[in-house]
């Protein structure tokens, strides 16, 4: 989701990415969270694209709107710099939190959250793309900035530093719908014992059994695949569990 103006007023959009280029307005970002938990989803991500970009905060009145009107757990990531951040996320109804850029610039925030509030709500978001020698590497502020890291060493050091959980995203799959980079997905799995979401790429119900089977994710995360074709949640999830695996089915 990004702040777009409406009218006089600028308010939180959700959006579609492709290589985390906002493309497509779907929509309140709230009316679709609802949406997608009459449709069986486990999870919501709400991730401010532009927070860190432009050096502000997560709106949190979005937060405050979503915790009031669905019952299902949430994240929410963008622009989070300091404790105080974590705290005011937290205390507004998310449950957890995701950290890109200052978990680079300042990887101390990761255990000082972790200690504070617990590693189960402190998310550590891995962005990743190519760089120009085709190398792999971790890039921040919205894909814009690369940095020297490889995805999978600060997947191992975030762990090392008490992050719960890794959010871990193929900027050059974004919004293709090409399928997930199965090989990065599995090495990070088998190298950390946190549960690993899977993200970027899944345009077919196949992906999602891919992730799990393949590259043995703990959970995989889709935007563009729900909102953009005739599929939802409820639908994956069958085919999850027809391929074989163990997935919680709602009636």
């Amino acid at each position: 989701m990004r702040l777009a103006r409406i009218g006089a007023s600028e308010q939180m959009v959700l959006v579609n990415t492709s290589q985390f280029n906002p493309c497509v307005d779907i929509g309140d970002p709230v009316s679709q969270a609802k949406i997608y938990e009459a449709q069986a989803a486990d999870e919501l991500i709400f991730l401010d694209i532009d927070a860190s970009l432009n050096n502000r905060k997560t709106t949190t009145s979005v937060v405050r709107k979503a915790a009031e009107e669905i019952f299902m757990p949430f994240t929410v990531g963008g622009g989070v710099r300091s404790i105080d951040d974590f705290r005011e996320l937290l205390s507004n109804g998310a449950d957890k939190v995701s950290i890109n850029t200052a978990a680079i610039e300042s990887p101390e925030l990761i255990s000082k959250a972790a200690e504070m509030f617990g590693s189960q709500c402190v998310v550590l978001s891995i962005d990743y793309k190519n760089d120009a020698n085709g190398q792999p590497r971790v890039w921040i502020r919205g894909g814009k900035t690369r940095t020297d890291w490889h995805p999978l060493d600060w997947a191992i050091e975030g762990q090392r530093l008490g992050c719960g959980e890794i959010l871990l995203t193929s900027i050059d799959r974004d919004g293709t719908c090409a399928g997930l980079d199965l090989q990065m997905i599995r090495r990070i799995a088998d190298a950390v014992t946190v549960p690993v979401i899977a993200s970027g790429g899944c345009g077919k119900a196949s992906h999602f059994v891919d992730g799990f089977l393949e590259g043995k994710a703990d959970a995989v995360a889709a935007g563009t695949y729900f909102s953009s074709k005739d599929q939802n949640p409820m639908q994956a999830r069958a085919h999850i569990n027809t391929a074989g695996v163990p997935i919680r089915l709602h009636t």
